[in-house]
């Protein structure tokens, strides 16, 4: 069993920053490929970005070189760099880990 909690959500301005974080609890954090995905207003749950269990990454072609994911298995947490936030961003923002658990989410506003 893996826990997933995210956090670092909020308001921010077109073209601003933010950092969202996604804690695990249980073992084997290392094993599993992380990901994010968002959900946007009247829209189905999208893929943004992965990380393996090497490292490698991808992203999906809306957020790429705007977005990084990282991850860090000494402290079981997963980040997802957000920069340049378009209004186009705003959605609930979730972390899962191997596709098969998943954190309750968290609100990124992007609005002036």
């Amino acid at each position: 069993q893996v826990q997933l909690m995210e956090s670092g959500g909020g308001l921010v301005q077109p073209g601003g920053s933010l950092r969202l974080s996604c804690a695990a609890s249980g073992s084997m954090f290392s094993a599993y490929a992380m990901f994010w995905f968002r959900q946007r207003p009247g829209k189905q749950r999208e893929l943004v970005a992965t990380i393996t269990s090497g490292g490698s990454s991808n992203y999906a072609d809306s957020v790429k070189g705007r977005f990084t994911i990282s991850r860090d298995n000494a402290k079981n947490t997963v980040y997802l760099q957000m920069n340049s936030l378009k209004p186009e961003d705003t959605a609930v923002y979730y972390c899962s880990a191997g596709r098969a658990y998943w954190g309750q989410g968290t609100q990124v506003t992007v609005s002036s």
